[in-house]
């Protein structure tokens, strides 16, 4: 996808030839960053279908849950799909985790917040908003793939209402102001998750709107 707006070093920040350092180096041979946006898109509309109605983990989930996601949606664009990734990433000079640090990070992520949290069965809105808002803002900083972090989030986001008998979140006042989650985020480094849980709570609130 076009990824300009990270900053990125190291062998996985390699861009497609011919596409201006729009498009990561992908095995299509796509360098046109519309053309691959929309791949993507569509790409992740059938893993969603496919994982709602053919796949759906009614049960505890787990980091590998979220590699074989990753991959099932990005395998056959990029060669690092359903890894962690291996370079630096950071955003408007906010820096996510460091590479080095992803498998540990990882390995806390499962035990504190996917094991706790999931499957999310016979729990109210309150309690539902709160294992959502909490499990997106830790994956976000850990940000452990090269592309596709914050769709992936979502994914496991929905996946989580969706054990607890709700529909997929809609989305649409996060679109809106994107300021206001990505302060979001950021009020999570200091375990305050507040911001997003209200966030959380809108997006329940829209589901089917």
């Amino acid at each position: 996808m076009t990824s300009n707006r990270y900053q990125a070093t190291g062998s996985q920040a390699e861009y497609q030839p011919g596409s201006n350092e729009q498009v990561l180096r992908n095995r299509q041979g796509i360098a046109d960053p519309a053309v691959m946006v929309e791949l993507e898109t569509r790409l992740l509309l059938r893993l969603y279908e496919r994982m709602m109605r053919e796949q759906f983990p009614n049960r505890r989930l787990d980091v590998a849950d979220l590699m074989g996601w990753h991959y099932q949606w990005l395998g056959n664009l990029y060669d690092w799909a359903g890894r962690p990734r291996s370079v630096n990433m950071s955003k408007d000079g906010f820096h996510f985790a460091a590479a080095m640090q992803i498998p540990r990070l990882l390995d806390e992520f499962e035990r504190k917040y996917l094991h706790r949290y999931t499957p999310c069965h016979d729990i109210d809105d309150s309690a539902l908003a709160e294992a959502i808002a909490v499990s997106h803002v830790e994956l976000i900083l850990i940000h452990p793939f090269r592309e596709g972090n914050g769709r992936l989030s979502r994914l496991l986001a929905d996946v989580m209402a969706v054990q607890a008998g709700r529909g997929p979140l809609d989305y649409s006042q996060w679109d809106a102001d994107k300021t206001a989650y990505f302060t979001a985020i950021q009020r999570g480094v200091g375990m305050d998750y507040a911001p997003m849980r209200a966030l959380v709570s809108v997006a329940l609130a829209g589901q089917g709107g």
